[in-house]
């Protein structure tokens, strides 16, 4: 689970990680258990998907990956579309929807892992977006 970002994580191009930026966080995998991955972890497998040399991950999970991508952005809304993989396959996908003057989901995941991951995404999105606008308005 995501809880700040992870800057200077040493990705080639963090960008293209699955949330937009690396992250650090609280491991899920066992509910059970708090656990906090050590930065190697975060680095090699929590930011990636499909992280199989991780030690907490269970041999039984409904997904594997969960992919984010913008759909639609316009002035008032944000639509994006989220793919939650299972071996290399698409589990479950849809829809999610965000309006920007309100700040506010109006379309939000019912699982709250994938929606906390989705806000994650939306906020790299959103500071690279901002920050290319007002480069381009200087």
């Amino acid at each position: 689970m995501p809880t700040q970002k992870f800057e200077g994580g040493g990705w080639l191009h963090p960008s293209r990680l699955p949330l937009g930026g690396g992250w650090r966080g609280v491991c899920t995998a066992s509910p059970s258990e708090q656990i906090v991955p050590t930065d190697d972890q975060v680095r090699e497998c929590c930011n990636l998907g499909y992280a199989v040399d991780c030690p907490h991950l269970p041999a039984q999970r409904a997904w594997d990956a969960v992919r984010f991508a913008v759909a639609r952005d316009c002035e008032e809304r944000i639509v994006l579309w989220y793919v939650c993989e299972a071996r290399h396959h698409p589990a479950e996908y849809g829809m999610l929807e965000y309006e920007t003057g309100p700040s506010r989901w109006t379309l939000s995941h019912r699982d709250g892992r994938i929606q906390k991951m989705a806000e994650c995404y939306l906020q790299c999105y959103m500071e690279k977006t901002r920050a290319a606008a007002v480069a381009s308005t200087s």
